[in-house]
């Protein structure tokens, strides 16, 4: 799906005994009307955060990557050496909280601390100005995970060719697990080969909801990507173990074209994960090996108690290097679902980008007179007892406070 479903993160939202306490905080934040206060600078560009400033005197932006939720791509040319590179650029001004700050912060902070791993992109540097955040690591140009697999010249690919690379992504979360850090939004987006050659390395990115694991506690945000969601995250207990999930997910996928848990609805998606099991009856998985079989059901353990570690799985008969993934090429079904599942995910991606570019000036207007109609005091933030007030006078859905509390929490 490629979209993230992250609600605001902080690394104190986990509790030694797993028991909910951000609703009251998050209660706290306020939801900000976009162009209010314009008079206000934003925390981000108050924020010194220490690091270089001369980046505009060692690189220079080229084309436009991608972007996420929290900031855009670029290729960039070293100026001195003329490398090509990759350049991160997060805007100051939208950093409207603390916790905006710290994630920035923490992001580079893992960077650094997993550089050097041949699976990981590097990081190089990071520099600021009055307006921008920018984060230069290493260029990655032979694409993404399932696009390489689609254009391999001469189409075959065997079990053998998955559990390379799944071997691959493995070492990346057993060394983010190893250094104290949850990645937590592993997908076949997030790893790109760094060239276009046939022996090429496979390299994780994007580190922006990576955290810092804390013995003991657990992680209590709701963030990911809805087909890579472990079940301990949609029930705010979650840890290191989501991750070796999310690769028990990408693997399923890597061997039969399909995702293991789909719905037409995110919510029908989220059901899924918490209560089916994936299915290994049809075609082609009766001509999938039964050692590979084995390999997904224990990543995809309901409980992250029995489910593999990530350095077990590396041991695992299936993946481990001269273990005994079949080199028969795959039923010719697999990947026919897959570029069947990269068009779909495109496609989907494609149209969130044109729903947000088709708004109109009455239709923002629309927008703008409902947000001014909740927020009482004209003061361009809505509290959460705005919110309260507005949804008991919604007759006839007037809700009780605690679900007001729900649903705040659910929008941010």
């Amino acid at each position: 799906m490629g979209i993230c479903i992250s609600a605001a993160s902080s690394g104190n939202e986990h509790d030694e005994e797993g028991k909910p306490h951000g609703v009251k905080e998050r209660a706290k934040q306020r939801l900000v009307k976009p162009g209010h206060n314009k008079g206000v600078v934003p925390l981000g560009k108050r924020t010194n955060f220490g690091y270089a400033r001369n980046f505009k005197d060692k690189y220079e932006l080229g084309k436009l990557l991608g972007h996420g939720q929290f900031g855009y791509t670029y290729e960039a040319m070293e100026i001195f050496t003329g490398a090509n590179v990759a350049v991160k650029r997060i805007e100051k001004k939208k950093m409207l909280l603390p916790i905006s700050i710290e994630d920035v912060r923490r992001e580079v902070k893992i960077l650094q601390a997993l550089s050097g791993h041949e699976n990981i992109v590097q990081f190089y540097a990071a520099f600021e100005d009055d307006d921008y955040v920018y984060i230069a690591m290493e260029l990655c140009e032979g694409g993404e995970l399932l696009d390489c697999i689609l254009a391999k010249k001469d189409g075959r690919y065997s079990e053998k060719d998955a559990a390379k690379l799944v071997r691959q992504m493995l070492n990346v979360v057993a060394r983010c697990h190893l250094n104290g850090i949850v990645h937590r939004d592993l997908k076949p987006e997030n790893f790109l080969f760094k060239s276009r050659g046939e022996d090429s390395s496979l390299k994780a990115t994007d580190f922006g909801l990576s955290d810092y694991i804390r013995p003991g506690k657990r992680f209590r945000d709701v963030v990911g990507s809805a087909y890579y969601v472990a079940p301990e995250v949609l029930r705010r207990k979650s840890g290191p173990e989501s991750d070796v999930w999310s690769i028990g997910v990408i693997t399923y996928i890597l061997l039969c074209g399909r995702r293991p848990f789909w719905d037409k609805t995110e919510a029908g998606i989220f059901n899924e994960v918490l209560k089916k099991k994936p299915d290994f009856r049809a075609k082609p998985w009766p001509s999938i090996s039964s050692s590979a079989k084995d390999f997904v059901r224990k990543l995809l353990a309901k409980d992250p108690h029995t489910r593999l570690t990530a350095s077990q799985a590396l041991s695992h008969p299936w993946v481990r290097e001269g273990g005994n993934a079949s080199e028969i090429p795959l039923d010719i079904s697999v990947l026919s679902n897959m570029r069947e599942f990269v068009k779909y995910s495109r496609l989907k991606q494609l149209a969130f980008r044109a729903l947000a570019s088709t708004l109109d000036s009455g239709e923002l207007a629309n927008l703008r007179d409902q947000f001014d109609a909740i927020d009482i005091d004209k003061s361009g933030t809505i509290t959460f007892e705005e919110i309260r007030q507005a949804l008991a006078k919604d007759q006839p859905w007037a809700v009780k406070e605690s679900r007001a509390l729900e649903i705040l929490q659910a929008l941010l």
